[in-house]
């Protein structure tokens, strides 16, 4: 018997389509989103600021051929690079990531969803300059945090309900999706360009989570986003140029997706695109940690005062957390490298119980030597509390719980501290964005002089005047 193809092709997947229309159709009328669009710009901008000071991460950064010159390129913030909107996308994408400092989102995938900044600033300064030069206005601060709020959006929902990680894929694969979407919007493209663009993103190759795991937990992690924000463009890019895209890159048999990577499973979706992801996205402000520990480290901190004249007294420490936790970041062992380390529960409630802080230094080796570390972290119990695992997974509340104990060896112990919300969560916004600009000024003058540091600062706190400011005069500020 002949076995042949029926070769009819079929219109875009529904899931491919629903993006693109939303990318084209969707107004946003929430100012919160802008206002939290807004402060998302700030804090990602400084995380990558502060990445700057660290040599691993600067290493990464520059044209791929010394000396390549790109009349009009996009200029990498807080460094003299002007370059091609590929290699910009990285290397905007790698300082923002390099430091897990920037903001977080929690669902049944995990991911950065300010990632996405890496192509969309590259785009939006790479085309002003273009524009300019030719007579035409440049693109506003608005459409940037626009595109921010719309690549939000489509990687958290997607992250809502779909685990990549269960299936062995990073996360960064929806970095791509989120920025392919945006950047062919931007880049000219209608509902089709879009289909296309997010179609080629399905059929790319995606990275898998083997450097984010023991015992292969690497700096890969540092750049993955910034190679999968890069990628996008990339795509973007080929797409605008006339490459065809992929109907069934999604759902067609045998070859698609779904039957390739995801288990033969099809997508499911919790809610339509809007501006809810933004809304009530997480953001890391107290410490450079893997997000589910930040309330392990905030009850840590708290209880380093009581506990800080007797380490040697220390017979046990109980850290109850969520299910999500245990999976990504509870580890016994030798940490070979601070991408090791600032993936470790343990590693970093040991930190923050000795210091009273943790900041991105204590992840480097000369700080990993201290043998007190390893002695708690030898004493720490890691259990599950379901109630903490069922809240994280609650959309009306989305927590992050952590519960420290500590027993001593003469049987007395500390009250089990719980914190439920880190301060970057939406439920502390009041409390938490005070403290979001203190640090964005700080981490500005590791990069600018004050009186330059204090205009950016100033710029970027008034909502009016920033959406109003050409993305190519904001970029002009943070070239140093």
């Amino acid at each position: 018997m002949t076995m042949v193809d029926e070769n009819i092709r079929p219109d875009y997947d529904q899931e491919i389509q629903a993006i693109a229309k939303y990318i084209v159709d969707y107004k946003i009328d929430s100012q919160e989103a802008y206002n939290t669009a807004r402060n998302c710009l700030m804090d990602t901008l400084g995380c990558g600021f502060l990445a700057l000071g660290f040599p691993e991460c600067t290493k990464h950064l520059g044209p791929i051929v010394t000396g390549t010159q790109v009349p009009l390129g996009a200029r990498v913030p807080g460094t003299q690079f002007v370059l091609d909107p590929v290699k910009a996308a990285f290397d905007i994408g790698t300082i923002v990531r390099w430091l897990d400092f920037n903001d977080t989102w929690l669902a049944a995938e995990w991911g950065h969803p300010s990632d996405n900044l890496g192509g969309i600033l590259a785009i939006a300064d790479y085309l002003s300059q273009q524009r300019v030069a030719h007579g035409k206005d440049p693109f506003f601060m608005r459409d940037v945090l626009t595109a921010m709020i719309k690549a939000h959006e489509i990687q958290g929902c997607m992250a809502l309900e779909n685990s990549f990680n269960r299936v062995g894929l990073d996360h960064v694969v929806l970095v791509k999706l989120a920025t392919a979407a945006v950047v062919t919007r931007m880049l000219g493209g209608y509902d089709e360009q879009i289909c296309d663009a997010v179609s080629q993103v399905w059929v790319d190759g995606q990275s898998l989570r083997t450097y984010r795991h023991a015992p292969n937990t690497g700096s890969r992690k540092s750049w993955a986003a910034g190679d999968a924000t890069s990628r996008a463009v990339r795509l973007a890019m080929m797409t605008m140029g006339g490459e065809m895209g992929y109907p069934g890159a999604l759902s067609a048999g045998t070859w698609g997706f779904y039957d390739v990577s995801f288990n033969k499973q099809k997508f499911a979706f919790q809610r339509d695109y809007g501006s809810y992801v933004m809304e009530n996205v997480l953001f890391k402000i107290s410490f450079p940690a893997e997000f589910h520990a930040q309330t392990a480290v905030e009850c840590a901190v708290k209880l380093h005062e009581q506990i800080k004249g007797r380490m040697d007294e220390i017979d046990k420490i109980v850290l109850t957390t969520h299910e999500s936790a245990i999976r990504i970041i509870s580890k016994r062992g030798h940490l070979y490298n601070p991408a090791d380390r600032d993936h470790c529960l343990q590693y970093m409630v040991a930190v923050g119980l000795i210091f009273g802080d943790l900041k991105a230094e204590h992840y480097e080796d000369n700080v990993a030597q201290d043998p007190r570390i390893d002695f708690l972290r030898e004493r720490m119990e890691v259990v599950e509390d379901k109630g903490f695992t069922k809240d994280y997974m609650d959309p009306e509340k989305r927590s992050i719980a952590n519960s420290i104990e500590i027993h001593f060896n003469d049987g007395g112990k500390t009250e089990k501290l719980t914190v439920e919300y880190p301060i970057g969560h939406r439920r502390r916004r009041e409390e938490g964005i005070p403290v979001l600009e203190h640090k964005f000024m700080s981490n500005l003058l590791t990069r600018f002089p004050r009186q330059r540091a204090q205009a950016i600062r100033k710029l970027c706190l008034d909502q009016t005047k920033l959406e109003q400011t050409p993305v190519n005069e904001f970029m002009d500020l943070l070239v140093i």
